[in-house]
Order: C-alpha cells, then sequence, then structure tokens
C-alpha cells in the first residue's frame, strides 16, 4: 500500500510530505507526493512559486522544480505529477488527486492545509474534496514547523534516493 501527499510546494505540503515519509517508515509503505499542474496557467505557477514573477511558464521546468523539492525534503519518496487544462477549478484538480489515490490503492493521504479539518464539507478547497473521501485515512498537516521539518528529514533513515527523473509523455 501507499501513503500519498498531493504537493503544491507550499510550507504546509512540505511538512506533510516529511509527516508522512515518517509514517511511511513506520509502516514500511511507500511515499507518493503528487503534484497536479494546470498546465501554461502563470498566474496559478506564480502564486505557488513554482515560477519567478518575470518568468514564463515551462511545464518541464515547473514539474523539475516541484521534483528537485520533494527528493531534498524525502529522498526515499516517489513524485508523480498531472497536467490538466490551464484553467481547470480546483474540482477538476481534486478529482484527479482522488484518482491517483484510488489508483494507487492508498491507505493514507496526507493533506497540507489550514482549513481542511474544521469543516471538511464546508471546505471548497481543493484539501477539502481530497479529505471527504472515505476510503482511505487522511491525516490533516495544519503546522508548516520548519524548524521540526528540518530536523525530522535529517534524522530520516528513508534517505535513499529514488530512481532518475524523467517526464512521461
Amino acid at each position: 500500500m501507499t501513503i500519498v501527499v498531493p504537493f503544491d510546494g507550499s510550507g504546509l505540503a512540505e511538512a506533510a510530505l516529511v509527516r508522512a515519509t515518517e509514517f511511511g517508515s513506520v509502516f514500511d509503505e511507500d511515499v507518493l507526493a503528487v503534484s497536479v499542474i494546470p498546465n501554461g496557467n502563470r498566474d496559478y505557477a506564480r502564486e505557488r512559486d513554482w515560477i519567478e514573477q518575470d518568468e514564463e511558464f515551462d511545464l518541464e521546468s515547473v514539474v523539475s522544480t516541484l521534483h528537485k523539492q520533494v527528493t531534498d525534503l524525502c529522498p526515499s519518496a516517489d513524485f508523480r505529477h498531472k497536467v490538466v487544462d490551464r484553467y481547470a477549478p480546483s474540482g477538476t484538480i481534486s478529482k484527479r488527486l482522488r484518482k491517483v489515490v484510488r489508483d494507487e490503492n492508498a491507505s493514507m493521504v496526507f493533506l497540507g492545509s489550514e482549513n481542511a479539518g474544521h469543516l471538511v464539507t464546508a471546505v471548497s478547497s481543493v484539501a477539502g474534496t481530497v479529505a471527504a473521501e472515505d476510503s482511505y485515512d487522511v491525516v490533516i498537516v495544519r503546522d508548516r514547523s520548519p524548524a521540526k521539518i528540518a530536523k525530522l528529514r535529517d534524522a530520516s533513515t528513508h534517505n535513499n534516493p529514488k530512481s532518475d527523473f524523467y517526464l512521461p509523455n
């Protein structure tokens, strides 16, 4: 089984990935970080610091940036990206994430979200929609605590890097 972490590069996503990796080591499960990228959407990419303010959108560069961020934090985690339409609504993004979770037969999903745990059914964010599913356990990470993340990352026994990065067609 697999632990899945929706990963957008935010501080909370980083915290969720590190915590998922620690759980994975205890439960002897693989960890998969998944990024859903609206292709060509510069504003979306800039809001998430995937590209600089003066930089044009380049899918390969965005994927590479996210992959590097994942492997820098948790080298043993797998990384996958999915591409959606340029102006895909959050519902499309969450559907794509839920499909990956189902396809991977995930045992748990670690969500970095400030509000998904307050009232899951009332949240209109991607995290709220993914958290509402009942076929897997959900851990909501609301504390980004960078110092703890660095300490956990450095202490992790799962720092063996995965295979070389590639971009699927």
